[in-house]
């Protein structure tokens, strides 16, 4: 039944019920007696709360549908509305779910280009400041230690300390270039970008811990890089705001057959604030392979970020449907960096720093 039917045949069925009082044996004297305006006044609220009632059980598919646009999330995907009944509500309620799959589709289709894009604008970028900056430092450091060798002594500490400040610069420059372009989960794979990551986070204050369980299996390249930039940006979230002392991460199998990491630490946690730019890019990360990413309080209390991808077979199934040209393009860029950085020693040196 059609929502128009449907709401008139409720106003019929409570007109028909006013009607049929006004035939009954209940008369109106002139003037009004008091008892005769209550019994009018009971009827009236009478009818108004059966209408009431009528409209909300008619129109409360609309209400469920209402509530599920308004909780719709593209970065949540998957949530869907039972289709309930038959009729107009029905139908509208099918093409709202046919317009969330289309749309969850177009969005992690583009995720996926700008993605790539940054991707390959961080090798650029990280590949400019070690040819350019770090190659001008290094010119100058030698300069700087060529003047100091022959400069008289007042003159020769301001030199040594000049020197210093260019070196810190130097090296500086370099953690930046490694955090752009992960060199180490190219050359080495997952499981040492990893124990990098943590040993270049972990300080005086901040210690990090790497659990990585036996039987990882292989992953394709976009699934690792997902999983490097996920803990990259869950370290740096520590680090910077949460205020903890020991952050834990987990790198394990999971029982169907993909791959878990687990970013626990015991700092302030989230404390009912908002989702900001970081934890956005990494549901848009998790969602480019088919992901799932839980952000939650940890046991300790502090924040605890989960990524668990999908079958290995799946993820490859989704690796491959990525736009072609943009992943050729980003591997000639990496090959052509990876050929620049291979005959580079103090850059390989400062990977594995």
């Amino acid at each position: 039944m059609s929502l128009y039917w449907r709401i008139f045949l409720l106003n019929a069925a409570v007109l028909t019920a006013a009607v049929a009082l006004l035939l009954g044996p209940v008369t109106v004297s002139t003037p009004v007696l008091v008892g005769e305006v209550l019994v009018l006044l009971a009827g009236l609220a009478a009818m108004l709360v059966v209408n009431a009632v009528l409209l909300r059980v008619g129109l409360a598919p609309l209400g469920r549908l209402n509530r599920a646009m308004a909780a719709a999330d593209l970065l949540k995907p998957g949530a869907r509305t039972p289709v309930t009944g038959y009729g107009e509500i029905a139908e509208l309620t099918r093409t709202f779910n046919t317009m969330l799959d289309r749309l969850e589709a177009e969005r992690a289709t583009s995720s996926g280009r700008v993605l790539t894009a940054l991707e390959a604008e961080r090798r650029r970028i990280a590949q400019e400041l070690h040819d350019e900056i770090g190659q001008t430092l290094t010119a100058v450091l030698l300069q700087i230690k060529h003047a100091a060798d022959r400069a008289p002594e007042p003159v020769r500490d301001d030199l040594l300390g000049a020197q210093e400040i260019t070196r810190a610069s130097l090296d500086e420059i370099r953690r930046i270039a490694r955090r752009l372009r992960p060199g180490v989960l190219e050359e080495l794979g997952l499981h040492s970008a990893l124990r990098s990551l943590a040993a270049e986070f972990a300080t005086s204050h901040l210690s990090v811990t790497t659990h990585i369980t036996p039987g990882v299996p292989h992953l394709d390249t976009a699934t690792e890089l997902v999983l490097y930039r996920v803990a990259q940006e869950s370290l740096t979230n520590a680090a910077r705001h949460s205020g903890a002392t020991h952050v834990d991460v987990h790198l394990r199998r999971l029982p169907h057959g993909g791959v878990g990491l687990l970013v626990r630490d015991d700092g302030r946690g989230l404390r009912g604030a908002p989702e900001g730019a970081g934890f956005r890019g990494m549901r848009e990360r998790a969602l480019l392979i088919g992901a799932e990413l839980q952000i939650g309080a940890s046991p300790s209390g502090g924040t605890q970020i989960r990524l668990d991808t999908a079958d290995t077979a799946d993820t490859a199934d989704t690796a491959d449907t990525a736009d072609t040209a943009d992943t050729a393009d980003t591997a000639d860029t990496a090959d052509a960096e990876d050929a620049g950085d291979a005959g580079d020693p103090d850059d390989t040196a400062g990977a594995g720093a």
